[in-house]
C-alpha cells in the first residue's frame, strides 16, 4: 500500500502547476474560460501522477485510470469544440468588468485557485484509489464500472443530442425536450455525477476507502446546487419563454417519466377557487 502523503503531495503539485500554467495562458489570451476545458484534463493528469508515484500496476488500478481518462478527455474535447473561438464566458466577463485591472490577480485565487482546490478534493477517488498498487478488478470494481458506464451514456449522449438540436436553425429559441432531455433537464450533469460515483466505488476498494465518496459527493453538490443545474435553471427561466413549463413537467436531475399537470380540487371554504400549481426550479448546460 503506497504512502498517503506521497499520493496527496503528487496530486497537490500536479494541480498547482496545472492551474498556474492555465492562469498564465488565460492572461495571454485574455480568456479565463479555458479553465473549463482544463477541468476535465486536470483529473486525467492528477490520476496519472498518482499512478506514476505509486507504481500501481494491478488490473483495478488500470481500470480506474482508464475510466477517468476516457471521461476527462471526452469532456475536454467536447468543451473545446463548443467554446474555443466563441469568446470569454459571460461569467468571467462580468468578473473582469467588476475588478478591472485587478482581475488578473483576483482570478488567480477566485477562479483558478478555487477550481484547483475543488479538483484536489474531487479527485480523491482516482488518486487515493492508486494506493493499493496491486488492486484487482473484482466485484466492487465491476459494480463501479457499471455505474460509471451509465453516467458516461447520459453525459455523452445528452451532450450529443443537445449539440445536434442546436445545429438545426429551425430550433433557434426552442427548448430541447427530446431524447434524454425529456427524462431530465440535465442528463449531462446527472451523467457527470454518476461517473464520479462509479469512480468512487472503484476507488473505495483500492486504497481510498470511504474518502472516495467525499469526492463524488462534492462533485454532485457542485452539479446540483452550485455551478450546474440550479444556476442554469435560474438563468434559463428568466431568458427562455416556455422554460418554466419545461421545468414543471420534467425532472430536475434524476431521470424520470414526464410529469403531467394536475388539477387540484377547490377547497370547500373557497368555492371555485384553484391555487396555482407549485412549480419547482432548477436547470442544464
Amino acid at each position: 500500500m503506497a504512502d498517503t502523503s506521497t499520493v496527496l503531495l503528487a496530486a497537490f503539485v500536479t494541480i498547482a502547476c496545472l492551474m498556474l500554467a492555465t492562469w498564465s495562458l488565460s492572461l495571454l489570451r485574455r480568456d479565463a474560460s479555458i479553465v473549463d476545458i482544463v477541468w476535465g484534463l486536470g483529473f486525467v493528469l492528477v490520476a496519472w501522477a498518482a499512478k506514476f508515484v505509486t507504481g500501481a500496476s494491478g488490473s483495478g488500478n488500470w481500470l480506474l485510470l482508464a475510466m477517468v481518462t476516457v471521461w476527462g478527455v471526452r469532456l475536454a474535447g467536447y468543451l473545446a469544440k463548443r467554446n474555443l473561438g466563441k469568446g470569454e464566458d459571460f461569467r468571467y466577463q462580468a468578473m473582469r468588468r467588476k475588478h478591472g485591472e485587478r482581475f488578473a490577480i483576483v482570478s488567480l485565487y477566485t477562479v483558478f485557485g478555487l477550481q484547483g482546490a475543488l479538483m484536489f478534493v474531487v479527485s480523491i477517488p482516482v488518486t487515493m484509489g492508486q494506493r493499493n498498487t496491486g488492486a484487482g478488478a473484482g466485484f466492487v470494481a465491476l459494480l463501479g464500472f457499471i455505474v460509471w458506464a451509465v453516467g458516461m451514456y447520459f453525459e455523452a449522449v445528452g451532450d450529443a443530442q443537445l449539440a445536434r438540436f442546436k445545429r438545426d436553425p429551425e430550433n433557434a429559441g426552442q427548448i430541447m425536450d427530446q431524447g434524454l432531455w425529456a427524462l431530465t433537464r440535465h442528463p449531462n450533469y446527472f451523467g457527470d455525477a454518476m461517473v464520479w460515483w462509479g469512480l468512487a466505488i472503484v476507488g473505495s476498494s483500492q486504497g481510498a476507502g470511504v474518502w472516495a465518496f467525499l469526492g463524488a459527493a462534492v462533485m454532485t453538490v457542485l452539479l446540483v446546487r452550485v455551478s450546474g443545474a440550479a444556476m442554469l435553471d435560474r438563468l434559463l427561466a428568466k431568458r427562455k419563454p416556455g422554460y418554466a413549463d419545461y421545468m414543471a413537467r420534467t425532472s430536475g436531475f434524476i431521470p424520470m417519466p414526464k410529469r403531467s399537470a394536475r388539477v387540484r380540487t377547490p377547497r370547500r371554504d373557497q368555492p371555485g377557487h384553484q391555487r396555482p400549481l407549485d412549480r419547482g426550479s432548477r436547470r442544464e448546460r
